[in-house]
């Protein structure tokens, strides 16, 4: 029987057995079929791979097939412009644009934060999260390797860490985001644009001590939710900072 030659290479090696991590193995050859779905049936999403290698050239998702294949798997290069290479389409985009699954509200909320256009609802269904990824071009982040492999999602990112702060990390890596923050620019509630108010039009909604404390604030357009540089600024400052220091060091 004819067999197929594959390698995973660095992070994908999260998303197949223990066994094949690493190293190329072997599999049988059954009959024709595209790479994109030999590479999903062990366990990588498509969105995840930015490059493939048949017996070293260039490939697109479509290329089908053929027996003795050795085949080259890589994932996303985060230093390298490979786009005069790589045959695939999909890419990231230049100014990214998110949506995440039920299961991020938080992360949705940091994003926000440091001004990335970034849609969220605990109600969502998988279909509804395509749907929108699809029509409004948006990355889909998620903790769902299920919900990458759908076919009409080509932007994509399946989150390892479960702790909020070390997702946004990830996801800052991943998309280098260090260079294209516009922090509290979003309300975090709603990400409407934020703007400056006049203290007058807003001392309705303010509290006494709010009123004696402060003389400068912001309002979503959207959602009307007042902002000012409290105590809870000053903590999200520093992680702002923070996060931004470690990845623009090398942008």
């Amino acid at each position: 029987m004819p067999h197929l030659y594959l390698r995973f290479y660095e992070e994908l090696n999260d998303f197949i057995h223990p066994s094949k991590q690493k190293q190329t193995y072997q599999l049988p050859y059954h009959f024709k079929r595209s790479i994109k779905d030999l590479i999903e049936s062990e366990g990588v999403p498509h969105v995840e791979v930015d490059l493939i290698l048949v017996n070293g050239k260039p490939v697109d998702f479509n290329y089908i097939i053929q027996p003795e294949d050795q085949i080259s798997v890589y994932p996303v290069f985060e230093s390298f412009d490979i786009s005069d290479v790589t045959k695939i389409n999909g890419r990231p985009l230049r100014h990214p644009r998110f949506i995440l699954d039920v299961h991020l509200g938080k992360l949705a909320k940091y994003l926000r934060l440091f001004g990335f256009n970034t849609i969220y609802h605990n109600a969502y269904s998988d279909d509804e999260i395509e749907l929108q990824a699809v029509v409004e071009n948006r990355i889909v982040l998620t903790r769902d390797i299920g919900l990458l492999k759908r076919s009409n999602i080509n932007k994509g990112y399946w989150l390892r860490a479960q702790q909020t702060k070390k997702q946004l990390q990830e996801v800052f890596q991943r998309f280098q985001l260090g260079n294209q923050c516009k922090p509290f620019t979003l309300c975090m509630v709603c990400n409407g644009n934020i703007r400056s108010v006049d203290k007058q039009d807003v001392l309705h909604d303010l509290m006494p001590d709010t009123i004696q404390s402060f003389e400068r604030f912001y309002q979503c357009q959207s959602c009307q939710k007042i902002y000012w540089k409290g105590s809870h600024y000053e903590k999200l400052e520093k992680l702002v900072e923070s996060i931004k220091t470690v990845h623009t060091a090398y942008h």
